[in-house]
């Protein structure tokens, strides 16, 4: 193991001590500290956690079978342990010892036997008493032990509140990444982190986005410096953390046309630790109003999570038109072909002249002329039409 390694090691026991984890839930439990006081920094075993496929697998209750956990005891556990039987009920209980749990936990209001208490003693493992139900005891520590053990990476861009959907703003440096996070501010959205954002994988399907301490409410625009948005808009215009839905990269317009089409055939996603994240491109240039592209991809991004796809409608109401005979023509260009974004001025002109109701240019594109039926297919900025 290497220092940096043996550094993150150290971190990690500091905050899953006995002693962390009575302090931090002190007032949420409502807990007391009965027996094992002599090592306050007992934590979990570092094979413990690696093994941990959840934070489930890191408190339960009572059971032999599965060691080095936080072992929970309720009602059923102590009237098991209080055996009428002074040598079966001291048998059963030092039977914990050998399970090593790095606390142990008395719930549902009971009363630790003596026997336990005095073991807790020899073998100087620390013993909480809770008034708290032993469901909500597990309850509150696996959220606690899932947040402080998820895989985590910090990500640069801005991570927002878009409609209630947690949207990572990306993109190279320069492209007004923060100044779009204002503007979406400005129009009710709400910020989480500006610059660096820390996400972690808090479940097998969610990873959540927060803001660094250091970043709070900040948020930074050139030529103006640090804003505290918080400050200026309000309580409503910050959140504390997101579950990330949507990735909205920021390119520039040459790389969009050098690298991406125009019309995707699919969602694109990216991945995640682990995890795989819709995502939009939209070029940036002059003119564009990019706070309601953001928006537009938002809503279509909940039409898509709603089971709601767009493009497989058009194709739908494509195919039919085409069985129906609406649509005539059989060039590479016309809605026959197999590219039907072709058909809606969205692809590369075609060599075969296609019916000039549908040779319409999309509102993104450059040049694009509507032609109408008689006009000549040779007017200048045709782009959408094939040769006469």
């Amino acid at each position: 193991m290497n220092p940096p390694e043996r550094s993150s090691s150290r971190r990690r026991q500091a905050l899953l001590s006995a002693e962390a984890l009575f302090e931090e839930h002190r007032d949420t439990l409502r807990w007391e500290w009965v027996a094992g006081h002599a090592h306050p920094e007992r934590h979990f075993a570092e094979s413990a956690i690696a093994q941990a496929r959840s934070a489930a697998d890191l408190i339960g209750y009572l059971n032999y079978i599965h060691p080095y956990r936080v072992q929970l005891v309720g009602s059923r556990e102590v009237a098991y342990l209080s055996h009428p039987s002074a040598e079966v009920a001291e048998r059963r209980i030092s039977r914990i010892v050998t399970l090593e749990p790095p606390v142990l936990i008395v719930a549902d209001a009971q009363t630790p036997p003596d026997r336990l208490v005095a073991m807790c003693d020899r073998a100087e493992i620390p013993l909480f008493q809770t008034s708290s139900s032993a469901g909500h005891v597990i309850d509150v520590l696996r959220t606690y032990l899932g947040h402080l053990l998820a895989e985590r990476t910090t990500r640069h861009g801005v991570f927002m509140d878009i409609l209630g959907l947690g949207v990572l703003l990306t993109g190279e440096s320069g492209l007004g990444k923060s100044e779009l996070g204002l503007e979406l501010v400005s129009r009710g959205h709400g910020l989480v982190a500006d610059d660096a954002v820390d996400l972690f994988r808090v479940s097998q399907t969610a990873i959540e986005g927060r803001c660094p301490a250091l970043l709070m409410n900040l948020m930074e625009v050139r030529g103006i410096g640090l804003l505290d948005i918080k400050a200026i808009f309000g309580e409503t215009a910050v959140r504390r953390k997101m579950r990330l839905k949507l990735i909205v990269h920021l390119v520039r317009r040459e790389t969009m046309e050098r690298e991406f089409e125009r019309l995707p055939h699919e969602p694109l996603y990216e991945e995640v630790l682990g995890l795989p994240v819709r995502k939009v491109v939209i070029a940036v240039d002059a003119g564009r109003n990019l706070a309601v592209l953001v928006e537009a991809a938002v809503r279509n991004t909940v039409l898509q999570l709603r089971g709601i796809d767009t493009y497989q409608e058009f194709l739908s109401r494509h195919q039919a038109a085409m069985e129906s005979g609406a649509i005539s023509g059989g060039g590479a260009g016309s809605p026959a072909s197999d590219t039907p974004h072709t058909a809606t001025g969205c692809g590369r002109p075609a060599q075969s002249r296609a019916p000039a109701q549908w040779r319409v240019g999309g509102p993104q594109s450059r040049g694009h002329r509507t032609l109408q039926p008689g006009r000549s297919s040779g007017t200048p900025g045709g782009r959408g039409a094939g040769p006469g």
